[in-house]
C-alpha cells in the first residue's frame, strides 16, 4: 500500500511541494522523498476538531445531499454528483451573476488545455 502511495504522490505532486499530514498514519513513510518538505505532526483530539470543523461539516452536507436528492447513489456516476456537490458549495462565493458567466464561460476551455 505504502508504494502505491508513493507512486501517486510522485505523480500527482510537484517535488517542490510541502506536505503537511498526521503523525499517526504510517501511509505517507517514504513522502519525504518525494517533495521538498514534509511536516507530520501528531495531532490531539482537540486540534482536529478546530481543524477539521468545516471538512466533517462539508462531508456531511454531502451526504445528506446525496442521500435526499439522489436516493441512490451509482457509483459510475460518482465523479458526477461529487463535481455538482462542489459547484453548489462553490457558487456560494461568487457576488453577482456575472462572476458566475464568467467561470462557467472560460472552465470548459481551462479543461482542455491542460
Amino acid at each position: 500500500m505504502s508504494a502505491e502511495i508513493e507512486s501517486l504522490i510522485k505523480n500527482s505532486l510537484d517535488p517542490r511541494a510541502i506536505v503537511f499530514s498526521d503523525k499517526k498514519s504510517t501511509s505517507y513513510f517514504n513522502i519525504g522523498n518525494c517533495v521538498e518538505a514534509y511536516l507530520a505532526e501528531k495531532s490531539t483530539k482537540q486540534t482536529t476538531i478546530v481543524m477539521l470543523e468545516w471538512v466533517h461539516i462539508t462531508i456531511s452536507n454531502a451526504k445528506r445531499n446525496f442521500v435526499g436528492v439522489f436516493h441512490k447513489i451509482d457509483g459510475g456516476h460518482l465523479q458526477k454528483y461529487l463535481d455538482e456537490f462542489v459547484y453548489k458549495l462553490n457558487r456560494r462565493y461568487f457576488k453577482s451573476i456575472f462572476e458566475r458567466l464568467v467561470v462557467v464561460g472560460v472552465y470548459p476551455y481551462w479543461q482542455t488545455k491542460k
